[in-house]
């Protein structure tokens, strides 16, 4: 029986050194759960609320005490001793008992740490792996590699957020990892001999002082080539402009300059026509709807443009921007909506609607792997979590070289993936 028997939420720390919210589950069953709510830095307008204490003299304002006292609280009371036959019923409870639209009143940390920990629980006792209580497509994804980072996520100049490559052409997961280490690790040696800085931000990719976006994709396609790989056949590369963190005003302002959004939409295509860019993250910020219209009408069919901040795992909003035209892929993040039943409705309506889909970290991470077997239980094919270095990225990657050996390297369909979009 899927009975609960406890419930118990602490306060830890993730990857930036801020708190977090982890909570237990023990079933009656005595099978135990454990769910971790992940932080972001660049997060956009709509997403659930992640609660903190503000209270300045903990964690500079960042404690997460309320939150860890809802789920010993409010919600225990509503879940102990009560049992659940699925997911819904069980998340559909926590979001019943919030009664907010964007999980203000428990907090979306609080209430997203409990359904996975329940998530958890309930496939230990039926006996399956992770993966497989998110869904029955177990697909290996093609990893999104963040191995230069900008924008939010590091103290440079550099306009956009993260520069990644996507190694596509290889025939199974760990392969293509294989290859993005040492790509990695070709940039990293390129990037000394440039005495660049080879420390790395948030997301385990390098943090140079680089002065130009246009540098940064040339250094990355040089060190594509140093590895002895080939930028647009073996691996394409990948952009997350996050354009919501400068635009203001219907203005874009980079460092070279300030665009309107249709001059911003034809910067993009110039560069997509000078590098194998095969995806874009956040082309147009989350207000400029008008502009993602016209971004999708001019690289929709050549381009993956992946809507964040726009869509923010919320499947109301997602259905809107496919009524009206703009994106073609969304990314998802748990901690966006706060639950993992509204996570998978999410990505419901996007394989509905022909989007592709990616499983995506947060920039405050913690060693919790649960995107991993999320991306292989989905069947998202695409999966983000960063570089190639600091731990908490690289469990995510370790997991799924785990799962590859448990269901062999042909579950690596990837190859057409981006046939759509591949010059």
């Amino acid at each position: 029986m899927t009975n609960i028997k406890m419930v118990h939420a602490r306060q830890i720390l993730d990857s930036r050194g801020n708190p977090t919210v982890e909570c237990d589950i023990i079933l009656s069953s005595g099978h135990i759960g454990r769910g971790v709510s992940p932080s972001g830095a660049s997060t956009g307008k709509l997403e659930a609320i992640e609660l903190r204490d503000n209270d300045k003299n903990k964690f500079n304002g960042k404690s997460v005490l309320t939150a860890v006292n809802n789920v010993n609280t409010t919600i225990k009371k509503k879940i102990i001793g009560k049992n659940f036959e699925n997911q819904k019923d069980f998340d559909d409870v926590l979001i019943e008992l919030d009664g907010s639209d964007n999980k203000k009143i428990l907090g979306a940390n609080a209430i997203l740490a409990t359904s996975l920990a329940f998530c958890e629980a309930k496939s230990k006792f039926d006996e399956v792996e992770l993966f497989q209580a998110f869904g029955d497509c177990t697909s290996l994804p093609v990893p999104l590699m963040n191995i230069l980072n900008g924008g939010a996520h590091a103290n440079n100049k550099l306009d956009f957020q993260e520069f990644m490559i996507i190694p596509i052409n290889f025939s199974s997961f760990s392969a293509s990892l294989q290859a993005g280490c040492e790509v990695f690790h070709s940039l990293k040696n390129l990037l000394a001999k440039q005495s660049l800085s080879t420390a790395v931000g948030d997301e385990g990719g390098f943090a140079p002082n680089i002065s130009s976006n246009q540098q940064a994709l040339d250094i990355i396609s040089e060190s594509i080539e140093i590895a002895g790989y080939t930028p647009g056949k073996d691996i394409y590369l990948g952009l997350d402009v996050a354009s919501s963190e400068f635009f203001s005003n219907d203005k874009y302002t980079l460092n070279d300059g300030v665009y309107d959004s249709s001059d911003f939409c034809k910067y993009l295509s110039e560069l997509c026509n000078s590098y194998p860019i095969i995806s874009i993250e956040d082309g147009m910020a989350e207000d400029d709807w008008n502009g993602w219209k016209q971004l999708t009408d001019s690289l929709g069919n050549k381009v993956q443009l992946v809507g964040d901040d726009v869509f923010v795992t919320n499947p109301k909003i997602l259905k809107k921007g496919i009524n009206s035209g703009i994106a073609n892929s969304i990314l998802i993040k748990l901690n966006q909506i706060g639950t993992v039943t509204e996570t998978i409705q999410t990505i419901d309506i996007a394989k509905q609607s022909d989007y592709s889909f990616i499983i995506s970290h947060r920039s405050g991470e913690t060693e919790d792997t649960t995107i991993a077997d999320l991306s292989v239980g989905t069947g998202s094919n695409q999966i983000k979590t960063g570089s190639l270095s600091r731990s908490d990225r690289v469990a995510k990657y370790n997991r799924l070289l785990r799962i590859e050996e448990k269901l062999g390297k042909n579950m690596y369909n990837t190859a057409n993936i981006f046939e759509r979009w591949q010059k």
